[in-house]
């Protein structure tokens, strides 16, 4: 039986903490500064023989619907009402504060079971506070240390004990009602998802990982929201409200994506919070991950220096680019807009040529359509390949065109090439002398493929190499 669990508790009680621990990786960020998390986190959570969905939220606090903290809890509160179970994380060492008490009680009247856990167990400055938690009308609290791993077993022993009262209350209400007299009809056996007729097809394959960076404050996070058709992310008015790489799963026109939401890159200089460069690091893995990225934009700002650090950025890890206007309903001379873009694109980033720039607005979903179809044309570039007898002819008319350069009195031959590797395309030079070979000549090839093999907006890498010669 798979199941969701979620986590909730107030700031800084280590729900981040037993999270990465669930999940077996450091995918939540994890500081001593309260309320780190913002947006409810998603991952698979293993302990022991159980697998199941775990779900990290933001603190619980007192706060206005209209403010930042209020739109937390509310992404806290719909991600307990999706949730099977629930754990309820308070601090053993800071004991039951009036915080805990309060949604303590909030949390006894939701029809989602609830485990409550005292974290921060290592120690006997935690008893006091352990004891303390039985007075939240929970029941047992479970002593437990989400850094060092104490407690596990007790933890997996409480979920057990939830899941076998979930699975009797369902089978149960499950059960079909047979009036006296009659037989209930026996439905006849079928195996699994063969009523949709997968069976016997091959699984399908990964989904497509597409990551959403930026600036803060460009829209990206309001752009998922639109793509997915939910409130799913916090936006408003505030720069800088994401802090986690969020990844969710959506499909669009039959091909499954793993959408990534990160948070917004700012200028190295202007970093000076552990967080902020904690939230740089994550965007960073996302996009060391991504197989596509959207660099968004401010319509309204134009490409600044630091859209151009992050695509260069994506460009040499080798990732396919496409850029998105974003806000352009609020454009007042969108041509322009699009005009100076493209202006400044060709000129800061001549390694790679014909990158999409397309118009969108977030907010109303305009252009959207437009958009996909530019990622997932610039995916199939980015895996593409080429046969090697394609290859070679080409590469006898450029060598015909314009022949290698004379070094030391003597001509660089250059014998053979071929693709030893897709995503992204990776050629594989055998040259005479690869380390004389100049870096313009490079680039007159890499140029070449673009253009005769319509290569727009990926990175293309050759790799020089050197035959043995067989008079050695």
């Amino acid at each position: 039986m798979s199941f969701t669990l979620a986590i909730i508790g107030r700031p800084n009680v280590g729900k981040s903490t037993l999270f990465n621990r669930l999940v077996g990786k450091r995918l939540a960020l994890v500081d001593d500064q309260p309320g780190v998390t913002r947006d409810r986190r998603e991952g698979e959570g293993r302990l022991y023989d159980l697998t199941f969905k775990v779900i990290d939220t933001a603190g619980l606090e007192e706060a206005d619907g209209g403010t930042l903290e209020g739109r937390m809890r509310q992404q806290t509160e719909r991600a307990l009402a999706e949730a099977d179970l629930a754990v309820f994380i308070v601090d053993a060492r800071a004991g039951v504060t009036p915080l805990d008490a309060h949604f303590a009680e909030v949390l006894r009247r939701s029809p989602t079971p609830v485990i409550l856990i005292a974290n921060k167990c290592e120690g006997r400055a935690a008893e006091a506070g352990l004891a303390e938690a039985w007075r939240l009308g929970m029941g047992e609290p479970v002593p437990f240390s989400a850094e060092h791993g104490l407690g596990i077993s007790d933890l997996h022993d409480a979920i057990l004990e939830r899941l076998t009262v979930l699975r009797e209350d369902q089978a149960v209400s499950q059960a079909p009602r047979v009036s006296k007299g009659k037989k209930a009809k026996k439905e006849p056996s079928t195996p699994e998802h063969a009523e949709d007729g997968t069976e016997g097809e091959e699984p399908p394959s990964g989904p497509l990982q597409l990551a959403i960076v930026g600036r803060p404050n460009v829209g990206k996070s309001t752009l998922v929201n639109r793509m997915i058709g939910e409130d799913r992310l916090l936006t408003g008015p505030e720069a800088g409200i994401t802090r986690d790489a969020i990844s969710l799963d959506w499909e669009f026109r039959g091909v499954h994506f793993r959408l990534v939401d990160t948070a917004g890159l700012r200028r190295r200089a202007k970093v000076t919070d552990r967080v902020e460069r904690l939230s740089a690091y994550d965007t960073k893995r996302a996009i060391d991950y991504a197989q596509v990225v959207v660099l968004l934009l401010d319509g309204q700002e134009g490409l600044h220096k630091q859209d151009l650090w992050i695509a260069r950025t994506v460009i040499e890890e080798g990732r396919a680019l496409v850029i998105g206007l974003n806000k352009w309903d609020a454009l007042k001379d969108s041509k322009a807009a699009i005009s100076e873009v493209q202006d400044r694109m060709i000129r800061s980033l001549p390694q790679v040529k014909g990158i999409p720039l397309v118009p969108i607005s977030g907010l109303t979903g305009r252009g959207l359509d437009r958009l996909m179809d530019a990622v997932l044309e610039v995916y199939e570039t980015w895996q593409s390949r080429i046969s090697t007898a394609r290859l070679n002819r080409w590469l006898s008319a450029m060598l015909e065109a314009h022949p290698p350069p004379m070094v030391s009195g003597r001509r660089l031959k250059i014998r053979y090439v071929t693709q030893v590797k897709s995503r992204p395309p990776t050629f594989a030079l055998w040259v005479s002398r690869p380390k004389e070979l100049p870096d313009s000549y490079v680039r007159y090839l890499e140029n070449g493929m673009r253009e005769d093999f319509d290569m727009p907006a990926v990175p293309i890498r050759f790799l020089l190499r050197k035959g043995d010669n067989p008079y050695a």
